[in-house]
């Protein structure tokens, strides 16, 4: 069980893989129904946001299967994450999500991007006069941090954070992220951001481990490779358990979203793969790619930031 589990530095242990909750449908009744399932699989791990639209699900996917004895509130690890919008305010953004949810409280409550929007801002892609010039990141802080006080969650973290921008929260912080989730895969395996974090006592999470195919935002690419599918020859496991393995092998965890069963029921077992030191300096050779993706694509050309390259590079 431990190798399946991470601990950070807030003592709280981190399921490796965890299930993803974001529909573009807003399928309420489909994602209560995958839960459930993924409950009854043996996930344990279970992510969220605001800007999901899958919180009220959640919460009642997991408020019933507790209910029912099938799996104890302690024994799972529930993140969401602090809309952009909300930075003026964290403790009443976490507030109604907690009352979403029917939680008492969230394992994990994020900062979901290092971007500030005008309160009321609910759209995934914002428009250029939605954005606030000023982050006010200080202030954004001491209200996650407060939050952690009041016992509304029981660890904080960040979320898309560059190494220069986790530089900047550290310099101010009081406590220290506990998690950093950001997209990670083997094609873009965010090697720098890691070793920081690694220094730092940041555990990574990663999302999009599987190069998010099936999303407007996302490619095959990962579960295609060519090396990916030979090391998943190796092992009698499919491309997509090679890639999630590769993750957790660098001490991350990892968020997939699938609601079909036998697609979470393969995903978890990438937990009984072992790759090998050939394996992982394989991936560690491949060339790296990067696009845009995520719930969250900013325009390039009306974003007040003059590229969102500039924003995954910390330069801003």
């Amino acid at each position: 069980m431990r190798s399946e589990m991470a601990r950070l530095r807030c003592g709280k242990t981190i399921p490796l893989l965890g299930m993803g909750t974001y529909c573009p449908q807003k399928d309420r009744e489909s994602t209560i129904a995958a839960v459930h399932q993924a409950i009854k699989i043996g996930y344990r791990h279970f992510d969220t946001a605001k800007i999901y639209g899958s919180e009220d699900a959640l919460g009642t996917a997991l408020g019933q299967a507790i209910s029912y004895g099938t799996v104890r509130r302690e024994d799972i690890f529930v993140t969401s994450k602090l809309w952009s919008s909300d930075h003026h305010d964290p403790m009443s953004a976490l507030k109604q999500t907690l009352k979403t949810m029917g939680l008492e409280y969230l394992d994990s409550y994020l900062v979901h991007w290092p971007i500030k929007l005008k309160p009321g801002v609910n759209e995934p892609i914002p428009k250029e006069e939605e954005f606030e010039r000023y982050l006010g990141i200080e202030e954004t802080w001491q209200g996650m941090e407060r939050c952690l006080e009041m016992g509304l969650c029981e660890s904080v973290g960040v979320s898309n954070f560059s190494s220069k921008k986790i530089f900047d929260l550290l310099d101010f912080a009081s406590v220290s992220p506990s998690v950093n989730q950001v997209e990670m895969h083997p094609l873009w395996r965010q090697s720098k951001l890691r070793k920081v974090c690694e220094e730092n006592n940041i555990h990574v999470s990663g999302y999009s481990p599987l190069g998010g195919p099936g999303n407007c935002w996302g490619s095959t690419a990962v579960i295609e490779h060519p090396v990916i599918k030979s090391i998943a020859l190796k092992h009698n496991a499919t491309p997509a358990q090679v890639a999630l393995r590769w993750g957790m092998s660098k001490g991350a965890s990892v968020i997939v979203k699938s609601f079909n069963g036998a697609r979470m029921r393969e995903n978890k077992r990438a937990l009984e793969i072992k790759l090998d030191d050939q394996d992982l300096s394989l991936i560690d050779q491949l060339e790296e790619w990067k696009i845009m993706r995520g719930d969250f694509l900013v325009n390039q050309t009306t974003s007040p930031y003059k590229s969102i390259q500039q924003l995954w590079d910390g330069e801003i």
